[in-house]
């Protein structure tokens, strides 16, 4: 295997990028131990790794492009150089009239790791690591080497699963799938991967961390790991103390390229039930509540009246043909149970809703104003194809003509045609048009911005900026120390931002 196909590691392309900041090193003592205690030395991982090493692969990934040579210049006719750039260009083997010719294809290879979890040739890894790969094989540890097909793959949490065909007189190595979820930081763990392309190589560490957000994607929930992980380490497994993999090593943090102590494995929590369809359908069947979220702060929780802080999940937008549309949820509710699972946080409803089976019918807990409600929802499938606007189905009457008016640090008016014609706002958006905000206001720190229209205030429709200003009166009245604003943009896109009224 070439020195630059290891170098090429797929797992290269997933590296994070380091963390702003520097490490201030410090010198510091260390306390002398009794010499039994350093003679003895940590209890020995090799029945582990030997127990499970045989069932850990490599993956070589290889990828013909077709490439073609530069084309000729597109010139002014007449240009002096004309004759020349197609004289050179023709003498390189290249046609005249500045068309390119097909040259040798190049191939283009990645390293990673895999593991199998069935002994009749079910292997696991990462998407990113076989990508658009038209030739993959996969290379056991006594170094047999499998052709593979794919099963399917997931680019969402980047896991990918294929089959080989083992030989009958020579039975696969499989390793059990364990629940990572009794996983705790501290507990030990090893790794077993290919790193730069070395092949079966072993590390040990501890979980640093459980469900880590590095903002990958939609469904990130990492374990955190510092096992050491390098470049082609992709797509290998992370195992527990019993011989179960409870994690698939994804991506690494790292100002070097190589492991600093902070990687990533998609726990199999999440991973098996997508290994599972993937298996059963070639695809991944999620479920699709159809609303649009985003996350309560303690400054919202307030301005909503909800007790204990922020938490759960704000519909900012439903989808007028989604599920939660039928079930009778509303922009404003705050979801903060779904399925009998808490709902902790807005990162926390996707994983869970994805997770849930297509058309099952689930409880759903929300708080509506201050009061607490369940409403039954019939999930959907989410199709990655669609990407509906899911905006709130918005339905307020039309501005009347009204001065403009300041509140809050915004300068507001009614919503005329000239004001639309001015900031783009499309006929659909309903409400007051903001035309300034004041750049030291709490409203410029939200990222309200001119063009920007109001369509409620404390969970009331406005039309007008009389409205906004009589209901934060109200509000005031209340005892409440924040306005929860429904803010949309030009396009109709809804978001709720909590302004200070203090």
């Amino acid at each position: 295997m070439a020195a630059s196909s290891r170098r090429n590691s797929a797992f290269a392309r997933r590296r994070l990028p380091a963390l702003a900041g520097a490490l201030l090193a410090l010198s510091v003592g260390t306390a002398s131990l009794p010499g039994a205690a350093l003679a003895k030395g940590p209890a020995s991982l090799a029945d582990l790794a030997e127990q499970v090493t045989d069932a850990v692969v490599n993956i070589s990934a290889s990828t013909t492009v077709e490439t073609r040579g530069r084309t000729l210049p597109q010139l002014p006719q007449g240009t002096p150089f004309e004759d020349l750039f197609e004289e050179f260009f023709n003498r390189r083997g290249q046609g005249g009239g500045g068309e390119s010719q097909p040259r040798a294809p190049r191939r283009s290879n990645s390293l990673g790791s895999g593991f199998i979890i069935d002994s009749s040739g079910i292997v696991v890894t990462n998407n990113h690591v076989i990508g658009d790969a038209n030739d993959i094989q996969v290379i056991l540890h006594d170094g047999r080497k499998l052709k593979a097909e794919i099963v399917g793959k997931d680019s969402k949490i980047d896991l990918a699963v294929l089959r080989v065909k083992p030989d009958p007189d020579r039975p696969l190595k499989s390793v059990p799938l364990g629940n990572s979820e009794k996983m705790r930081p501290g507990d030990w763990v090893i790794a077993i991967g290919n790193p730069f392309g070395l092949g079966g190589s072993v590390s040990a560490g501890i979980v640093s961390a459980r469900g880590r957000n590095i903002e990958s994607g939609p469904y990130d929930n990492y374990i955190q790991t510092d096992a050491a992980i390098n470049k082609g380490n992709s797509g290998g497994p992370l195992f527990n103390m019993d011989g179960e993999v409870i994690g698939i090593n994804t991506a690494i943090l790292s100002p070097t390229g190589g492991s600093v102590g902070i990687g990533f494995a998609v726990p199999t929590a999440t991973a098996g039930p997508v290994i599972e369809q993937l298996r059963q359908f070639g695809e991944v069947r999620r479920g699709w509540l159809g609303v649009r979220i985003q996350n309560v702060d303690d400054t919202t929780a307030e301005a909503l009246g909800l007790k204990g802080g922020g938490r759960g999940a704000l519909i900012a937008g439903v989808d007028d043909k989604g599920p939660a549309k039928t079930a009778g949820l509303e922009v404003g509710d705050v979801i903060t149970k779904f399925n009998g699972v808490d709902v902790k946080s807005s990162s926390d409803l996707p994983r869970i809703v994805a997770s849930t089976p297509v058309g099952k019918v689930v409880d759903v807990t929300t708080i509506r104003k201050g009061q607490e409600q369940t409403k039954q929802v019939t999930l959907g499938r989410l199709e990655d194809s669609d990407k509906p606007q899911q905006q709130a189905a918005l339905n307020k009457p039309q501005p009347e003509a009204d001065v403009t008016r300041q509140a809050l640090g915004l300068n507001l008016s009614g919503l005329s045609d000239e004001g639309r014609k001015r900031f783009g706002v499309k006929d659909s958006v309903k409400g007051v048009l903001v035309t300034r905000v004041d750049p030291n206001s709490n409203a410029a720190d939200k990222r309200i911005q001119a063009g920007d229209v109001i369509v409620e205030v404390g969970q009331e429709a406005v039309s007008s900026p009389a409205d906004v200003t009589r209901r934060i009166d109200q509000i005031k009245k209340d005892g409440r120390k924040s306005a929860l604003l429904l803010v949309a943009n030009k396009d109709g896109e809804v978001r709720f931002v909590a302004l200070s009224l203090e």
